[in-house]
C-alpha cells in the first residue's frame, strides 16, 4: 500500500513538470513582451508647427567632439541637444554611453535626424522629438549644447538657469550676451575653418553680478 502511494505521488509528480515548465516559460514570455513595450517609444510623425527660429547649418563632427569633451560629458550625464538637426551631437553624445535627447521644430531635421540614431544603432540611449526649444524644461538635463544665434541664447537664459548647479552648457560660435563664459576655445577644424566654443557652468555668471562683486 505504502508503495503504491510512492509511485502515485512520483507519478503525479511528473505529470506537473511539463505545466510548471510551460507556466514558467508563459510567464518569461510575458515579461520579454512587456520589456519590450516598454523600450519601444512611440514616435510621433514630425509636422510644421512653425518657421524654424535659424537656417539649418551642420557643426563639423570635429567640432562636435570637441564640445563634448569641453563639457566633460561621461556615462552618467543627460545631453540635451537643443536645434538637434542631423542629430549628430546626440548621437556623438549617445555613443559615450550617456542618454542624450535632441530637440528641432523642423519636421525634415526631426527625419534625419532618427534615421541618424537608427543608423547608428543607439535608440536605446538617444531620442529625437520635435519640440518648441524655448518651452522645454531643462532641469532633467545636466549637459545642453546649442548652436544658435546669441539672441537666441539669450533667450534661453531663464530655462538655462533652472539647470541643476555643476551643469554645463556648451556653444558652437555663438555667445550669451550678459553672461560670462567659464571658458573660451578657438579650434581650428579639419576643413580649416576656424570655429569659437563657449562654455558656461551652472549657476550661470551674469557680468551684472561680477560688476557689483569687484
Amino acid at each position: 500500500m505504502y508503495r503504491r502511494f510512492l509511485v502515485v505521488l512520483v507519478v503525479a509528480g511528473l505529470l506537473a513538470v511539463p505545466s510548471l515548465c510551460t507556466t514558467s516559460v508563459a510567464q518569461d514570455v510575458v515579461k520579454e513582451k512587456a520589456v519590450k513595450e516598454k523600450d519601444t517609444v512611440k514616435e510621433e510623425e514630425p509636422k510644421e508647427i512653425r518657421e524654424p527660429d535659424v537656417i539649418y547649418v551642420p557643426t563639423p563632427r570635429d567640432v562636435v567632439a570637441k564640445m563634448l569633451e569641453m563639457a566633460d560629458v561621461k556615462k552618467t550625464d543627460v545631453v540635451y541637444d537643443l536645434g538637434c538637426g542631423d542629430g549628430r551631437i546626440v548621437v556623438a553624445a549617445a555613443r559615450k554611453g550617456c542618454k542624450a535627447f535632441g530637440f528641432d521644430i523642423d519636421p525634415q531635421r526631426i527625419k534625419e535626424a532618427r534615421a541618424n540614431v537608427k543608423k547608428n544603432k543607439v535608440e536605446k540611449l538617444a531620442t529625437i522629438e520635435q519640440k518648441d526649444i524655448f518651452t522645454l524644461d531643462l532641469s532633467k538635463a545636466n549637459v545642453v549644447t546649442l548652436y544658435l544665434l546669441p539672441s537666441l541664447n539669450v533667450k534661453l537664459i531663464p530655462q538655462l538657469e533652472k539647470l541643476k548647479p555643476g551643469s554645463r552648457i556648451v556653444s558652437h560660435d555663438f555667445d550669451m550676451a550678459g553672461v560670462t563664459p567659464d571658458k573660451v576655445v578657438e579650434f581650428k577644424g579639419k576643413e580649416g575653418s576656424s570655429h569659437t566654443i563657449y562654455l558656461w557652468t551652472t549657476p550661470l555668471k551674469k557680468e551684472k553680478e561680477k560688476k557689483e562683486e569687484k
